[in-house]
């Protein structure tokens, strides 16, 4: 009975240390270990562009990549640049493009732009925000990464967070 009382605490303190590093410029961990999911390279290119598109899912219609994959913001990336990197982009890739991203269905192109990665990859963004994948989100229409660490959030359509 001790141990089912001591799990939650152990669960609140691990948090605690996940959304703390998250402050920082090079954030830790901040989310499980990926299983498996998107490298953070270029997914559904059309015209040398990555493509941002909307999909229909339990949360509204919320921004996918062309192959339906949910695309997540971090409220701790301010002024269109990214600071996921390290353990962070390996749970969280980011959304890259070698040409000018593209808008697909729903998605408002002129919301769409890039900002530069410290590795020198190109970044996508919606509405100033940088775009990542969730590295546990298996298939097109998860959205395992929803809410985690009350950081991470789907993109709307008017790419604001979906909470």
């Amino acid at each position: 009975m001790q141990t089912s009382k001591a799990r939650p605490m152990v669960a609140a303190a691990a948090l605690a240390l996940v959304l703390a590093a998250c402050g920082n410029d090079t954030p830790a961990d901040t989310g499980p270990a990926p299983t498996a999911g998107p490298t953070g390279t270029e997914t559904g290119a059309v015209d040398g562009g990555t493509e941002v598109a909307t999909s229909d899912s339990d949360l509204g219609t919320i921004l996918t990549d062309a192959d339906g994959r949910t695309l997540y913001l971090f409220e701790a990336d301010t002024d269109g640049s990214s600071t996921c990197y390290d353990d962070c982009a390996a749970t969280w890739p980011a959304l890259t493009s070698s040409g000018d991203p593209q808008a697909g269905d729903g998605a408002d192109a002129s919301l769409l732009g890039t900002t530069a990665r410290d590795d020198g990859t190109i970044q996508v963004t919606y509405a100033g925000q940088p775009l990542y994948h969730f590295a546990s989100d298996q298939a097109a229409g998860e959205t395992n990464g929803q809410g985690f660490g009350d950081v991470w959030w789907v993109v709307g359509p008017d790419g604001a967070a979906v909470k």
